[in-house]
């Protein structure tokens, strides 16, 4: 390890939040958003959005040694993306790559309490992302390369994802651990259209530790499927309705695709995991033998929450924050849902992450945690006992 350098490399989109302060709606954004109706808001917060400053802001502040790497327009949502990034941290800027006359990414939050949030979003400068800006010697000393959001990047998903393999494929090549995230694109997008089956089979077997959520790779992968559940049950919580086999075979499936480890997010039910039972393809990760051949699953924890914003980046902070720790796939799990609920207890992306000790500290005194509630439905994947029994003795169950 270079000294000083950075431990992770989060990689990406990378985009400026507009989030005005709105009241709660009982009835959900349906109600709100009425054409023709003033929607009386309170003051803007102005922040960072996209997986680079959200995974990576939340990184720094649980004590890993990150860059930030980003493409930025050489405007004054770029130039406030910088002085962001610096207020953030000493050096969190300096990766940002600003391209001369490109339009910087923004997106217009809308965030009630206790309702799921809705984005309006331009990927602006993100859509010239390539290999090209990943330079070698930026990776020197690196153990971990995260990159987040390709269906928010034109480049990472035109021509079958090429661009994306040619990326993940040369910085595995140089010996670092990949993980990878997504976001679920506007359908009538390109992206959305975009065969993400296709792309996925070409970008897997370059990553490690595949951490999407359940809801986008179930609109990538399996759009009848998905779209019959949103018709016959809402759109807000397809996974509630879900045949209790649907999680295994959809991890099955990213494994099979050729990722090592394959964690998909569910919102406030938690995380799901499976990883690989190939030995040597857990090993070649840099993992021990107890990452092999595992099928577990992690309630969240109780809290009030203020916001989802940032929610499912911070979760992945907290699982690559204890990947980076050598951590068993236990306690990365369960690392992962904690940082998640400290996230969401402040309405902006990343500053309800605290440090990684008072995290741990929160844990080990006993943080309550919700019922793990997930689809047993027609015999399939069911949580049985405890197999890691953290200070509330309900942390992580395995099948």
């Amino acid at each position: 390890m270079t000294r000083g350098g950075a431990d992770v490399i989060v990689a990406g989109h990378i985009c400026l939040d507009l989030i005005p302060a709105m009241r709660h709606s009982p009835a959900g954004l349906d109600a709100l958003l009425v054409p023709g109706k003033l929607i009386d808001v309170g003051p803007a917060a102005i922040a960072t959005g996209g997986a680079v400053p959200n995974t990576g802001i939340a990184l720094h502040r649980l004590g890993a040694r990150v860059k930030l790497m980003g493409k930025i327009g050489d405007d004054r949502f770029g130039g406030a993306i910088a002085d962001i990034l610096r207020e953030s941290g000493a050096g969190l800027a300096d990766g940002m790559i600003v391209a001369a006359g490109e339009t910087t990414s923004y997106t217009v939050v809308l965030n009630p309490p206790q309702v799921d949030r809705v984005f309006l979003h331009c990927t602006g400068a993100n859509d010239t992302f390539t290999a090209a800006d990943v330079r070698e010697e930026e990776l020197q000393g690196a153990r971990l390369f995260h990159f987040g959001y390709p269906p928010l990047m034109r480049r990472m998903y035109e021509s079958g994802g090429a661009e994306l393999e040619r990326l993940l494929g040369f910085v595995r090549s140089r010996g670092l651990a990949v993980s990878l995230d997504l976001a679920r694109p506007d359908p009538d997008s390109p992206a959305g259209r975009a065969d993400w089956s296709a792309i996925l089979t070409r970008a897997l077997p370059h990553v490690d530790l595949f951490l999407p959520s359940f809801d986008e790779t179930m609109a990538m992968l399996m759009p009848d499927e998905y779209g019959r559940l949103c018709r016959e049950h809402g759109a807000a919580d397809p996974l509630a309705h879900a045949d209790g086999g649907l999680l295994a075979a959809l991890a099955e499936r990213l494994l099979a695709m050729g990722a090592g480890v394959v964690v998909l997010k569910l919102g406030d039910r938690g995380l799901y995991m499976r990883t690989s039972a190939d030995a040597g393809r857990i090993a070649a990760m840099g993992a021990g033998a107890t990452w092999t051949g595992r099928e577990l699953a992690a309630a969240c924890y109780r809290v009030e929450a203020a916001g989802t914003t940032g929610a499912g980046d911070c979760t992945i902070a907290g699982f690559l924050a204890g990947w980076l720790q050598g951590l068993p796939p236990e306690e990365a799990l369960d690392l992962a849902v904690a940082v998640g609920a400290c996230n969401v207890e402040r309405p902006d992306a990343t500053s309800g992450v605290p440090s990684l000790a008072a995290v741990r500290g929160r844990i080990a005194a006993g943080w309550a945690k919700r019922e793990l509630a997930l689809p047993a439905a027609g015999g399939g994947w069911k949580p049985a006992g405890p197999v890691w029994r953290g200070p509330n003795d309900s942390a992580v169950t395995e099948r």
